[in-house]
């Protein structure tokens, strides 16, 4: 019977020859994570369930990224508590301040996840590494709990959707616009419980940070998971980077599938998500007329190295308007480095940028960047929901990297060829 890559993974994670939409099975886990605000409850049920220590200490990855460094008394303890657990159990792949980075970020970077993986996540943007063509989803926390100690979760098999990009992208358009632009024609539960399968020549030409960052946003269309088959510019990625074997996996040219979109990106501009839901699309040629107190470029949505190299470009000699402030976050500590031997964190500051640690804190209005009532945000994050940065009575108003360096220098939404 034909499968899809969705299919596939999960057939031959489970053991079995075939599976179908709707199926409920039970899988093996290539890695299972937690970070500082999901791993504590998982690790208390843990220590319910009574085991002596987890399946694997090589694949279970611990990564504190929410509010860290430690904003107050009670994310010490939390970050503490996964520490205490990691070195208890010797953790191979817990990483501390310092030597973490944004998780959705810091494990395709380390080797960690790798094409035709089956990976769970404590937090709903685990769909991320689909952009390597691993099967990847958010979970409870319980369900982390029981596949710390048995290496194994369960699962219903999700139908498919693919989504086919032709034609040529305009200048500035990137991997952000074509998923919010797509978040905008389907909606926030327009996949709700599928996979959806990023297909065609656009994505085939997209480089690896395009990919995951359209990938980690199929869970704001209500998505099981995203992912796009693996190929040349995955293996290159991959090779001399993974910790484990890894397999090339590609759906059937007769899969079936619960429905198809094609777009034609030539068609498309830059994209908004306007508040309060990243559905809420608006092009930006439609949209520059808010004014801003604050832009965030970073998350595990926007971190990688060239969206830093997208947004250091457009502020190159120029300065962040007055009345904005402008937060820089990288995804990694290696990100970080990178970005500081090329320059670029010279270039943001000169800007009158702020350039942090990694951290995940503004993004879920942890710290770093909270709002206040009135106050409006354009971020590189993928959520915009009431009160999602901070105060309510906040905006937050989703785009790419270079719309927000663009609107970060004229200090309201801008089109980036308007300061290019």
């Amino acid at each position: 019977m034909p499968m899809t890559i969705t299919e596939k993974i999960l057939a031959d994670h489970a053991g079995k020859d075939m599976v179908k939409p709707g199926e409920l099975i039970n899988v093996r886990v290539d890695l299972a994570l937690g970070n500082d605000i999901t791993a504590p409850v998982a690790i208390r049920e843990f220590e319910r369930i009574g085991v002596a220590t987890v399946w694997d200490r090589d694949r279970v990855a611990l990564v504190p990224d929410h509010f860290v460094p430690n904003k107050d008394i009670k994310s010490a303890e939390q970050a503490k508590m996964l520490k205490e657990f990691a070195r208890k159990h010797q953790l191979t792949n817990y990483f501390e301040v310092g030597r973490m980075g944004i998780e959705h970020c810091l494990l395709p970077e380390q080797g960690l996840v790798g094409p035709g993986d089956l990976v769970i996540g404590a937090d709903s943007h685990t769909c991320t590494y689909g952009g390597l063509g691993a099967f990847s989803t958010g979970v409870g926390s319980t369900d982390l709990a029981a596949a710390m100690a048995l290496g194994e979760t369960w699962l219903k098999v999700p139908e498919s959707i693919k989504f086919i990009y032709k034609g040529d992208l305009k200048p500035w358009v990137s991997g952000k616009d074509l998923i919010l632009h797509t978040i905008g024609d389907i909606g926030v539960d327009g996949a709700l419980y599928q996979a959806m399968e990023f297909t065609g020549p656009v994505i085939e030409a997209l480089d690896m940070d395009g990919r995951l960052t359209m990938c980690n946003m199929a869970v704001e269309a209500g998505a099981k998971n995203g992912i796009i088959a693996p190929d040349e510019i995955t293996r290159r990625y991959v090779e001399g980077r993974a910790k484990r074997e890894y397999v090339f996996y590609n759906s059937d040219s007769d899969a079936a599938y619960a429905a198809v979109y094609e777009y034609d990106v030539s068609q498309i501009e830059p994209q908004i998500a306007f508040p309060h839901l990243p559905s809420n699309t608006r092009p930006v040629s439609q949209s520059t007329g808010v004014s801003l107190d604050q832009v965030v470029i970073g998350s595990c949505t926007n971190g990688r190295m060239e969206d830093l190299r997208v947004a250091a470009g457009l502020l190159k000699g120029r300065k962040v308007s007055d009345q904005v402030r402008l937060i820089v976050i990288p995804g990694t500590q290696e990100i970080y480095l990178q970005a500081m031997r090329e320059g670029l964190i010279e270039i943001f500051i000169n800007a009158g940028g702020a350039f942090s640690t990694p951290t995940c804190g503004p993004c879920l209005g942890g710290h770093m960047g909270i709002l206040a009532p009135g106050e409006k945000c354009l971020a590189t994050t993928n959520r915009n929901f009431v009160g999602r940065m901070g105060h309510p009575e906040s905006e937050v108003y989703l785009a790419s990297p270079a719309v927000a360096a663009a609107s970060a220098v004229l200090g309201r939404i801008a089109h980036p060829e308007e300061v290019a």
